[in-house]
């Protein structure tokens, strides 16, 4: 699902949900240029099975964040329509951007500063 336009902010971990199963994750990224507000992409290795609004889950998702250097709050779920059955779409607060500079993310948006 990866392509050229991605960044690649963690690879391959295991978290577990609130039921205790563990979920294989291959990757977190993010699209290498935006406007403003990010969307960071967990890919999982199989279906999640319903487990997309999983807090245990998610907040297990936003530590591995912090544990590469990200500071500041949690994420929320992104929008309903683009979750999928191998994936899960996170919409980062505005504390993110600073992360996802650090790794090569352009504000589209600063252009028009």
């Amino acid at each position: 699902m990866s392509t050229d336009t991605d960044i690649t902010l963690s690879g391959p971990f295991k978290a577990s949900d609130s039921s205790g199963q563990e979920r294989e994750i291959k990757a977190i990224r993010i699209f290498d240029e935006g406007y403003g507000i990010i969307d960071v992409y967990v890919d999982f290795a199989r279906p999640l099975d319903g487990a997309h609004k999983d807090s245990v889950l998610l907040r297990q998702i936003v530590e591995r964040l912090r544990a590469l250097g990200y500071r500041g709050p949690d994420f929320g779920l992104g929008d309903a329509g683009l979750q999928e059955s191998k994936l899960i779409v996170l919409e980062a607060p505005e504390e993110f951007a600073a992360f996802a500079k650090q790794h090569g993310w352009k504000n589209l948006a600063e252009d028009f500063d």
